[in-house]
């Protein structure tokens, strides 16, 4: 029997549906070194938590995260609350000795990740771990282009493109929710969908952004106050109710241009405004020796293009990505057998695990959840002043 690993969830809206999941399924797919327990809910309104809880198997609940963070029976923290909340449970559960996983972007502003990422570093010299979920990352399709560009598959990179693309707010009576509140959620579509993009491009090629130089626009500047309904974040496709209206404080579109260490060129696109685009997160790194092409709607496929084979047989060709010999699969399905969004969370939890039972840094970090967080500081202060190239922090 593994020593038990008790799991504190702060919130339970759509990510914690989704941490959930990954909580209760990991151990009984992967061989993890602690068994993760799932120990206690916490959240605002204490029916709901009590419900949620009741659904996703979670042992106790209570309506104050500074439970979780000073309980002694509690090992990890793990936060899916908005992001103006992130920096106060990060710092205080790191600072009890907990051991913690936060969903990106990891803050609102520079400054709380700062804070957040100094908090972190004090911690692990103590044995305490922190992560920030870019969960997109452990996609066995990604992991395995990550893997391809590093083994110099596609020769040195020449030019990325990313772009992450929903359609959930072209209605413009769909309902506000904290998504477009600015002292909730930070920033609008640039932090909740950029934030992906750039580390996933990151992540892919294996470098840093620079430079930046973007614009933001916000499509609809008010919508209809929500009922109890839309209370989650508003990604339901339903419209409000009544004539009251309130302020959207946030960007619809954010478009910008990257400058990576080495000099290459990336465009970046998050809109909320794609008609007709669920949730299409779309990359593709070109060299000189072929390119890689992903997009979340097709998740299970990788395709790569060889410049190098035969003229006769040029063209992208689409890898299924499900042989056991892929990232991540082989604790699954058959070959041929498709995962599903709540797999990388899956993969995360395990990852995660098994940095806290080795007492090794997990990745991506809270320092690199803070570089993110300067890229999207840099693309906002870029928009403000009409710059053609901002420096990263």
């Amino acid at each position: 029997m593994h020593k038990p690993l008790r799991i504190a969830l702060v919130g339970h809206g759509f990510m914690g549906a989704a941490h959930s999941q990954a909580w209760r399924v990991a151990p009984r797919f992967f061989d993890l070194p602690l068994q993760p327990e799932m120990s206690l809910l916490v959240g605002r309104d204490a029916g709901r938590t009590a419900a949620a809880a009741a659904k996703w198997g979670w042992t106790e609940t209570s309506t104050n995260w500074r439970e979780a963070v000073e309980r002694e029976d509690i090992d990890v923290v793990d936060i899916v609350t908005p992001g103006a909340s992130h920096a106060e449970i990060a710092i205080a559960a790191l600072e009890a000795g907990k051991h913690v996983l936060c969903e990106k972007p990891l803050a609102n502003t520079v400054d709380e990740a700062t804070a957040m990422a100094d908090a972190a570093a004090r911690a692990a010299r103590n044995g305490v771990q922190a992560m920030v979920g870019f969960t997109y990352r452990r996609l066995p399709a990604t992991t395995h282009a990550r893997d391809l560009v590093a083994g110099g598959a596609i020769g040195d990179i020449r030019q990325v493109r990313a772009a992450y693309l929903q359609d959930w707010l072209v209605d413009p009576e769909a309902p506000l929710s904290w998504r477009l509140e600015q002292d909730k959620a930070g920033s609008g579509v640039l932090g909740d969908l950029g934030a992906h993009i750039i580390d996933l491009a990151q992540y892919v090629t294996g470098r840093k952004l620079t430079e930046v130089s973007g614009t933001l626009e916000t499509l609809v500047d008010s919508r209809p106050l929500p009922d109890s309904a839309g209370a989650d974040g508003g990604l339901g496709g339903q419209r409000g109710t009544g004539t009251a209206r309130g302020a959207v404080t946030v960007d619809d579109v954010a478009l910008f241009t990257g400058r990576f260490e080495d000099g290459v060129l990336g465009t970046f696109e998050a809109t909320r405004m794609a008609t007709g685009r669920k949730n299409a997160l779309r990359l593709e790194v070109s060299g000189t020796r072929g390119a890689v092409s992903f997009d979340l709607e097709d998740l299970n496929f990788l395709e790569f293009y060889d410049f190098t084979g035969p003229a006769d047989r040029q063209g992208f060709t689409r890898i299924m990505v499900t042989e056991p010999d892929h990232p991540y699969v082989g604790a699954w399905w058959p070959a041929g057998h498709s995962l599903g969004y709540e797999h990388g969370f899956v993969h995360q939890v395990t990852d995660f695990v098994t940095a806290v039972a080795a007492g090794s840094p997990p990745s991506p970090s809270f320092a690199d959840g803070l570089q993110v967080q300067e890229v999207l500081d840099s693309v906002t202060r870029s928009a403000a002043t009409s710059s053609s190239w901002t420096p990263v922090g």
